[in-house]
């Protein structure tokens, strides 16, 4: 046995017995790891409270107090220390009855992740002991947090962003319950235009309707600001506010939540943030125009019948919806339809053409 040999097993030989000696001591090291652990937790959190203002919250026993949820001057405790700015502190009030859902709406970039992200969060400090970033809060204490925030795809397992995103909707949808926080994040937009209103008004309303989950909705979507006409006992709309200089052609993020929705996403401005060029810019700008000119798009969507077009019925009328870029060449049922003289056939022979179309699609 070589000198470096003799020196590991010398090595071995002391680590051997330093750990035996802990051996019949483990139980009483174990128990004074924890509490130390939880001093250190502790320590923290009044560290935390003291250096950047924070304030006990009153807790609502789970069931109690209508579910409410009152944040006053919520602030987000990541971001306000991260960012140089002076941070834009808002108020949330959410519960069982008239503020069930909040679906909010505003520009790009103007800070509506941020506010229903810091809600979660103070709800989360708040059921875990810690005081939070607020003037003062009134928390129900929730059963779970669901949320479904930012946009990844899993190319591993062959699930794109928006399969991604659909199965984490699935995963609130069949677990959440009436006393769960949901917040939600642009659900929707991984798919098309169509498509994604028709989701996001869906589980919108499956959340209101059946589950009654108190919910932060936000989105880009502003058709969805219809929810809180149709059910206005439940839903009530948010938006981000802005400062718009028509003349010099800035905008303003003003990050302040006030109630009621609005119909300006300023993605181009947005885009000509991140330096775009300024072909690019103006020419988006032309298309934009156009576009709410002809009423195929528009500032607020230009669903003039949004009850009509999310009824039960599933006869849609052209006029309910968004035009396409391009119309569909009129098929031949279509035409046979339209021709079709309707007074003058029998139950009979109305059955029957159907019948006839049905075989023939």
């Amino acid at each position: 046995m070589n000198s470096q040999e003799k020196l590991f097993e010398l090595e071995y030989s002391l680590f051997c017995e330093f750990r035996d000696s802990f051996i019949d001591q483990i139980d009483i090291l174990q128990k004074v790891s924890r509490k130390i652990a939880r001093l250190d937790v502790l320590t923290g959190f009044a560290n935390l409270a003291i250096t950047s203002e924070y304030t006990k919250p009153e807790i609502v026993d789970i069931g109690e107090g209508d579910g409410i949820l009152e944040i006053k001057d919520g602030r987000h405790p990541i971001i306000e220390d991260l960012t140089e700015e002076s941070f834009v502190s808002n108020d949330a009030y959410l519960d069982f009855n008239s503020s069930n859902m909040c679906i909010l709406t505003g520009p790009n970039m103007s800070g509506k992740s941020t506010y229903i992200r810091q809600v979660a969060t103070i709800v989360l400090l708040a059921q875990i002991g810690c005081f939070v970033p607020a003037s003062s809060s009134k928390i129900s204490i929730v059963d779970r947090i669901f949320t479904r925030v930012g946009a990844s795809d899993d190319l591993s397992s062959g699930r794109s962003t928006f399969m991604v995103e659909m199965d984490e909707a699935a995963n609130i949808v069949n677990n959440a319950t009436k006393y769960s926080l949901v917040v939600l994040d642009e659900i929707g937009r991984g798919t098309s235009t169509y498509d994604g209103v028709s989701i996001a008004w869906a589980l919108a309303e499956y959340l209101v309707k059946n589950i009654k989950a108190r919910t932060l909705f936000a989105t880009h979507y502003h058709e969805l600001l219809r929810l809180s006409e149709r059910i206005p006992e439940k839903i009530k709309n948010l938006n981000v506010l802005v400062e718009e200089d028509l003349e010099e052609g800035t905008v303003i993020f003003l990050r302040k939540i006030v109630e009621g929705g609005t119909d300006r996403s300023y993605g181009i401005y947005v885009a000509k943030m991140a330096g775009l060029p300024e072909e690019v810019v103006s020419r988006a700008n032309e298309i934009l125009e156009s576009f709410e000119q002809e009423k195929m798009f528009s500032s607020d969507s230009k669903i003039r019948d949004t009850d009509a077009l999310f009824s039960k019925s599933k006869n849609l009328e052209k006029s309910t919806f968004q035009y396409p870029l391009f119309t569909a060449k009129e098929s031949e049922i279509e035409r046979e339809i339209q021709e079709l003289d309707i007074d003058s056939m029998t139950p009979l022979e109305a059955i029957a053409k159907i019948n006839e179309w049905k075989k023939r699609i």
